[in-house]
């Protein structure tokens, strides 16, 4: 079963990339592989724009995401996620962010975690060279799903907000929704990689 063709279309469809016949134009995006121990490669689709510069993680939704408790693990029923993060264009590149992405979308296979909304992800370390963030919390996201032949789940993208520890300390203790409300009552931009840590 191809996954990865239809999720690589999906995102790079999704962000207005244009055709050249049956493929997309690869002048418009690039990608970086990453590579963990055991595991097949992650590529990260990196897709700029006039506004803003879109990260699109491939590969996660390969296999389906199980409970670790379970004794079975089923190699098509169970959900599938790819993660997508988005950032200011014009602030330059951000060196290492291919490898953090790669760290949390490899957190199923290696952590037995399975991404869903709110799910608050530590790294322990900057998502990405220098950066004030580690960890990260998933939300919806503006792309759809991408169908699968039954019975298999659909896979589906969410998006990535980098936080810093402290406010990754304070979601554990009041929740995702409060985070994001203390977000927009102090006009903080999660797509702003310089932006400051919201005053909690």
């Amino acid at each position: 079963m191809d996954v990865l063709g239809p999720v690589r279309a999906a995102a790079l469809g999704h962000f207005g990339v244009p055709r050249n016949g049956e493929k997309f134009d690869e002048s418009r995006w690039d990608s970086a592989s990453v590579t963990f121990l055991g595991l097949e490669p992650i590529e990260i689709l990196r897709i700029p724009g006039d506004e803003f510069v879109h990260y699109v993680t491939l590969g996660g939704g390969r296999h389906p995401m199980t409970d670790p408790t379970a004794e079975l693990a089923d190699p098509l029923r169970g959900p599938r996620a790819e993660l997508v993060l988005t950032l200011r264009a014009g602030v330059g590149a951000q060196a290492g962010l291919p490898r953090g992405l790669g760290v949390l979308i490899a957190s199923p296979a290696v952590e037995g975690v399975v991404l869903q909304e709110n799910a608050l992800l530590d790294l322990g370390e900057p998502l990405w060279h220098n950066a004030p963030f580690t960890a990260a919390l998933l939300g919806p996201s503006e792309l759809p799903e991408v169908a699968l032949p039954e019975p298999a789940e659909p896979v589906r993208f969410l998006s990535v907000a980098p936080i810093t520890a402290t406010e990754a300390a304070w979601t554990r203790v009041r929740g995702a929704d409060a985070l994001r409300t203390a977000w927009s009552e102090a006009g903080i931009d999660t797509r702003d990689p310089h932006r400051g840590a919201a005053s909690l």
